[in-house]
């Protein structure tokens, strides 16, 4: 009896065994058959709908976040990295426990001799009052191993795509930078944001008209002349005068955008493109050119009387003494201020207003930046005095671009084109407007040429590539009038002048008489220089090179100009 009693409890513990694994398969089915039943309701509801595929999922999926910006020789300018960064976790140790193992100074400490431009104080308030969040980004991997090497769990190292610009701080005004949320600031980022972000488009790079050879150059010998002189900034450009194409643009001191920090945020205003001064006597020229193409300037020997010019209570003076009269050569190789407020006057406010607008000195400067300065224009009726002070760069403040794009009209042939940061095509430059005559531009050529060869521009005379310009030194305007102790040197220029292709502005702000520049402050002694050593480094490089046999011919104006008698 027992051992049939042990024979039915072990056939019945079986059967319940096989129920119960029967249960298990068909709960185990039916959790399968839920699974492909949403499955399947998935894909008929992508199949249904317009989110199924996509003609951009691909590209989504291979391409970077954030489209390439290339020089116009496709050098890379900003690109997608991918990077560690530093997050802190307060969690990682769990819910009940400190977010760290040691304390909140110590690790603070450590972190501090792997990075030593962290803000050590910031960090340990962070860490200590376990607040989650960022502790820096753009981590190298080296750095990312001296993190895990402290032990901290909570110090987690996330890899992540982030943007970086090769060329550290060059170009920086040019370029910008992309904020924490993915967003273009400031420069061309924020100018081709959407192109940039669109999976139809990032693919393909963005090429500016930006050289990083000429960029280089100029941002080195910006920043020597700007400590040589110990001026507070400087800014300069450098303009294809057929197509308003920038090769450099160049704003100092710069910030860099790869490291975004408050110094950084207070060094992204433009000198060039945003910041509006009175350029002085680099008007001259233009002044000058409009006077020969209304035919007001008929006679270069004409002697103009260069005695100070009093207008009510006005009396307009040159910086030191030029003689009793001068000629329109003289003038320009002096910088009489005196004979260009006289030549004004004979080609009235009307004239010259007209011209002025005409090189669009009434606007902000036309450049795809969204940072553009609006000038002090004085406005619809110039008086009698402001169309004189007009005459030679007082009583109106530009962006140094307008000044650019000013001087490139007066050298190519008289067409005014818009500046443009784009790399442009063969033969895809804008028409333009016709500003000055041919012939008015070919005469300029000569008197440009002049005042370097024998003129305030001896120091940017670059041999062999026969730079013409003007300089222009003019007090900056403060509380109460003009401040004598300030003041902003500029040289604008343009090269070759036999047959000009770029123009070349640089420009300090606030020099200083230093032993460098012989103690003057003046644009003859500090920003021509500039100009001088940078034509050399940069012709080379697009297309022009030194030649002593050739230049401008000024066989007819030489004989009124005493210096080349000499």
């Amino acid at each position: 009896m027992a051992v049939a009693s042990g024979r039915v409890q072990l056939v019945t513990v079986r059967q319940h065994s096989l129920t119960t694994a029967r249960w298990r398969v068909l709960w185990i089915a039916l959790a399968f058959a839920f699974v492909a039943t949403m499955a399947i309701g998935r894909i008929g509801y992508l199949g249904m709908s317009d989110h199924g595929s996509r003609a951009t999922s691909l590209e989504e999926a291979l391409l970077p976040p954030r489209g390439e910006i290339t020089d116009r020789n496709g050098v890379p300018l900003a690109r997608a990295f991918p990077a560690y960064a530093l997050w802190f976790n307060p969690k990682a140790l769990g819910e009940d426990g400190a977010p760290l193992v040691r304390d909140p100074a110590d690790v603070a400490a450590r972190l501090k001799a792997i990075f030593p431009d962290l803000d050590q104080k910031r960090v340990y308030a962070q860490l200590a009052s376990g607040k989650q969040g960022y502790i820096r980004r753009r981590v190298l991997p080296e750095e990312a191993n001296r993190v895990q090497e402290i032990g901290e769990l909570g110090l987690e190292m996330p890899m992540e795509n982030d943007r970086h610009y090769p060329q550290g701080s060059m170009g920086a005004h040019v370029l910008g930078y992309v904020a924490a949320d993915g967003k273009g600031r400031v420069g061309m980022e924020q100018v081709f944001d959407k192109q940039l972000n669109d999976p139809a488009t990032r693919g393909t790079p963005v090429a500016l008209s930006i050289d990083v050879r000429v960029q280089g150059a100029l941002e080195d010998e910006l920043r020597r002349g700007m400590m040589l002189n110990q001026a507070q900034g400087a800014a300069g450009i450098v303009l294809d005068v057929d197509t308003g194409e920038v090769l450099a643009l160049a704003s100092l001191p710069e910030f860099d955008p790869n490291k975004i920090d408050e110094r950084g945020q207070s060094l992204m205003f433009n000198r060039v493109t945003n910041q509006v001064y009175e350029l002085g006597s680099t008007f001259k020229p233009l002044s000058v050119a409009a006077a020969i193409d209304a035919g007001v300037l008929r006679d270069f020997s004409k002697r103009y009387d260069a005695s100070p010019v009093k207008v009510g209570r006005f009396s307009i003076k040159d910086s030191h003494a030029m003689g009793p009269t001068l000629n329109v050569v003289e003038t320009l190789i002096h910088s009489s201020n005196t004979v260009t407020a006289r030549i004004a006057d004979d080609l009235g406010p009307v004239r010259l207003r007209q011209y002025m607008i005409d090189m669009g000195m009434n606007e902000r400067p036309h450049i795809e930046l969204p940072a553009k300065g609006f000038p002090l224009w004085p406005g619809k009726d110039w008086a009698r005095l402001t169309n004189m002070t007009v005459g030679f760069g007082h009583g109106i403040a530009v962006t140094p671009l307008h000044l650019a794009s000013a001087y490139a009209a007066m050298v190519n042939g008289g067409i005014w084109r818009p500046a443009t940061l784009q790399k442009l095509d063969p033969g895809a430059a804008p028409k333009g407007r016709r500003v000055f005559k041919a012939s008015t531009s070919s005469r300029m050529r000569q008197l440009m040429r002049a005042i370097t060869l024998y003129g305030t521009g001896r120091n940017a005379d670059a041999k062999g590539y026969r730079v013409g310009g003007k300089t222009g030194s003019a007090e900056k305007p403060g509380a109460g009038g003009y401040r004598r102790s300030a003041i902003v040197s500029t040289f604008a220029a343009a090269f070759p002048m036999d047959r000009p292709r770029y123009v070349v502005i640089a420009m300090l702000d606030e020099p200083r008489g230093t032993l460098a520049s012989s103690y003057q402050r003046t644009a003859a002694w500090n920003a021509a220089p500039i100009v001088g050593r940078l034509v050399p480094r940069i012709g080379p490089l697009i297309g022009v090179r030194p030649d002593n046999t050739r230049d401008v011919d000024i066989s007819d104006i030489r004989p009124l100009i005493p210096e080349a008698a000499e």
